[in-house]
């Protein structure tokens, strides 16, 4: 059952990036072999300048194994993985990065040094992660919020996740999203919370007049499938169209990614937004293509605060 299809990196990432080149990146934790092999492919794309933090002989032995010639890139010596992340933050607070990208270390233990209000990368909006996902080089995307970061969200942060997810639909080209808020029904039952919670986000939607087409709540088939929508005949702007899935939990995004991933062979890109600097989050585990397309994903898209290529010293 599992997927032995190649996973490979949509060319719309690729196609806007490139007209995009030298974005400085810091990659936390890099002296691993997976995180070296998509840093070398987004630096042959002259896509990134990047800046290594961790283990400096780890780190010059992954680019030597790869014949990574990494002599011109700014290598920072540190050797204890959790203080890695420290070191990423405090070069995102100081401007001397515009992405930080997670190597080979824990999410949560990244996350908590980004969190730290002493850095000053916390937005007004509450942190939210997507993941773009593709099919192929030419496939459409379908983003999935949240399935990494807010395990089980209420209204309220739903709708910080939602606003989230809409600006950066609007940044990659999607100019009005239709997203499908996530329920186990498309009926609204007392029984099912995740069904309140996504007619109270739609009726907030509507009322806040949010520049996507939101509803909820849809089940996963009827979000998707024009088919399965007429059958039980649900019409609206979103139902079978979907561009964006607003999942009721964690746990809910999480294994349909993952399904995604290894029984479909789908390439994800994920990213953390809603801050000063955004965050590619990925699975250690991840292949170097969905490595790469997650910095794309960043570097393709028109974000706040982003600027172009820098002197690094």
């Amino acid at each position: 059952m599992l997927s032995d299809k190649e996973i490979v990196c949509p060319n719309n990432l690729l196609n806007v990036a490139h007209k995009k080149k030298g974005v400085v990146v810091g990659i936390v934790n890099a002296g691993k072999p997976l995180p070296m092999l998509s840093v070398m492919d987004a630096v042959n794309e002259n896509l990134i300048i990047p800046i290594f933090i961790g283990d400096q002989g780890e780190i010059q032995k992954c680019a030597d194994d790869l014949k990574f010639d990494i002599s011109k890139f700014e290598i920072i010596h540190e050797p204890v993985e959790n203080n890695t992340a420290k070191v990423a933050a405090k070069l995102a607070s100081k401007k001397k990065i515009r992405i930080i990208v997670k190597g080979h270390i824990h999410t949560d233990i990244l996350m908590k040094e980004v969190l730290k209000r002493e850095y000053n990368l916390l937005g007004k909006t509450r942190l939210s992660h997507i993941w773009h996902m593709t099919l192929g080089k030419e496939d459409k995307p379908l983003i999935i919020t949240d399935g990494a970061l807010n395990v089980m969200p209420n209204v309220k942060t739903k709708m910080h996740i939602l606003k989230n997810v809409i600006n950066f639909s609007n940044r990659i080209g999607i100019e009005r999203p239709k997203v499908a808020v996530l329920s186990a029904t498309e009926e609204v039952l007392d029984s099912v919370q995740s069904s309140l919670d996504a007619k109270e986000i739609t009726d907030l939607a509507n009322k806040e007049n949010l520049n996507a087409d939101v509803f909820g709540p849809l089940a996963f088939d009827n979000s998707i499938s024009k088919k399965s929508a007429a059958i039980k005949g649900i019409k609206n702007a979103v139902a079978g169209q979907a561009d964006v899935l607003l999942v009721p939990s964690v746990e809910a995004g999480n294994g349909l990614v993952k399904m995604m991933i290894y029984f479909m062979g789908a390439c994800a890109a994920g990213v953390v937004i809603g801050g000063k600097v955004p965050v590619v989050i990925t699975s250690r585990s991840d292949d170097a293509p969905a490595r790469l397309a997650s910095i794309l994903q960043l570097s393709s898209a028109k974000l706040p605060g982003f600027q172009g290529r820098q002197n690094v010293r």
